[in-house]
């Protein structure tokens, strides 16, 4: 089983997020923006957790050919994933996101 890393400033990023909508949930009550916090912070999880799944994908690729591989190639990959995971979780995803968002709601409960 290979590990995968993800990004540091990309998961400081959606936990600062992921904290704020905490945050919001537990100060402001169930207002529209707080609800689009959690949903954001909710849809950002699902990405990572789908990038988490692409990158192993993308390494099998070979990266010989027009582009002849190196650290380049290497970083636009990592984007690559990063950014088409973004985008898969903004359009359903996997389902993790509704999740995460009921729980963040409950978390507004107590």
């Amino acid at each position: 089983m290979q590990v995968v890393s993800i990004d540091t400033a990309q998961a400081q990023a959606i936990d600062a997020q992921i904290g704020a909508a905490k945050a919001g949930l537990k100060n402001a009550g169930m207002s529209d923006d707080t609800k689009r916090a959690a949903r954001d912070a909710a849809e950002q999880f699902e990405a990572v957790f789908i990038a988490q799944m692409l990158g192993p994908m993308f390494e099998t690729v070979p990266t010989d050919g027009p582009m002849g591989g190196g650290h380049a190639e290497g970083m636009y990959r990592s984007m690559f994933v990063t950014e088409t995971s973004k985008a898969i979780a903004k359009q359903g995803g996997v389902g993790i996101a509704d999740q995460v968002y009921r729980e963040l709601l409950k978390l507004q409960e107590v």
